[in-house]
């Protein structure tokens, strides 16, 4: 009897000790991905190498105020005389220098252009992770300098954001009204989709994806449903243009044509511009639907120069 009460003792004391290093494991596997998504899911910070000048673009550079007192990096290219501005946004692990090609043509349209870099990019300050609702706070902070240091060149506002750059600004423009057109490049529909996607390229099993969007949503403060793009467009009343490109595979174009058809049904002004054999970060085919551009900017109200 005694031997196989020790025999019972010693199989239970076996499962415990694997059913303890696989908790161990599972609870280091957790781990290391929180760590990750907080380090920046993944995030690349790439500084400015040149400036506008070698585009021979006039241009400020300037610190803006962000939340915490972090400081965002920016340049304004003031046109002569110009009364109206584009706040052209990044996407992520991009930076102002990036997005020079799209802003080059907006400033040769007769436009403004003020251009930043979100928290943990380009040279702006570090300030933890990076998420959409921290690069919707720095469009907000942006705005808001750009109201009250630049009143005179901000009579009209436009934003043009690509990536999470074009989700977030979908975010920030759909709570205020003082924006008179949005044009949003390559924005995925929904965040939990988007990442999602992302760990199942992981071969992450859905339940360990569904705790990690539990704890992302309570560590950045909101919903996914409440700020995804597909259900916040709804409330944007400016004039939007969206684009996206047809060979795009960091977000198929069927989120933009989810953000379109949404738009749509809520009887809201929008134009959806489908670019063929364009990926994620085609921007000189984008430049050359600048036509597109001028004729949604022009009908926006925005005052556009011939070229």
């Amino acid at each position: 009897f005694e031997n196989k009460r020790i025999a019972i003792m010693s199989y239970w004391i076996s499962i415990a000790q694997i059913l303890g290093v696989a908790v161990l494991v599972l609870v280091a596997v957790i781990g290391a991905i929180l760590l990750a998504w907080y380090l920046g899911f993944p995030r690349t910070r790439e500084k400015e190498r040149s400036d506008p000048s070698a585009l021979g673009l006039p241009f400020e550079q300037l610190r803006i105020r962000s939340v915490a007192n972090k400081q965002l990096f920016a340049w304004f290219l003031p046109h002569e005389r110009a009364t109206q501005t584009v706040v052209v946004m990044h996407g992520w692990g991009a930076n102002v220098e990036l997005m020079l090609p799209l802003a080059a043509p907006l400033y040769q349209k007769g436009l403004n252009v003020l251009l930043f870099d979100a928290r943990n990019h380009g040279s702006s300050d570090g300030h933890g992770y990076s998420s959409m609702v921290r690069f919707a706070e720095d469009l907000h902070h942006a705005l808001t300098w750009l109201r009250s240091h630049r009143p005179h060149q901000s009579e009209r506002i436009a934003i043009m954001g690509h990536s999470v750059g074009a989700a977030a600004s979908i975010l920030e423009v759909s709570q205020r009204q003082d924006v008179q057109a949005l044009v949003a490049i390559s924005s995925f529909a929904h965040p939990q989709e988007l990442m999602t996607r992302y760990w199942q390229r992981l071969h992450l099993p859905n339940w360990l994806i569904h705790y990690l969007h539990i704890y992302i949503q309570w560590m950045i403060k909101h919903r996914f449903a409440d700020m995804a793009p597909v259900v916040r467009i709804r409330s944007v009343r400016c004039p939007v243009l969206l684009i996206h490109g047809t060979a795009d595979e960091a977000i198929p174009i069927d989120d933009t044509r989810a953000i379109f058809q949404t738009a749509q049904a809520a009887g809201r002004d929008v134009t959806l511009c489908e670019i063929p054999d364009a990926g994620h970060a085609s921007v000189e085919k984008i430049e050359t639907h600048s036509d597109v551009l001028s004729q949604f900017l022009t009908r926006a109200g925005f005052r556009i120069h011939a070229q």
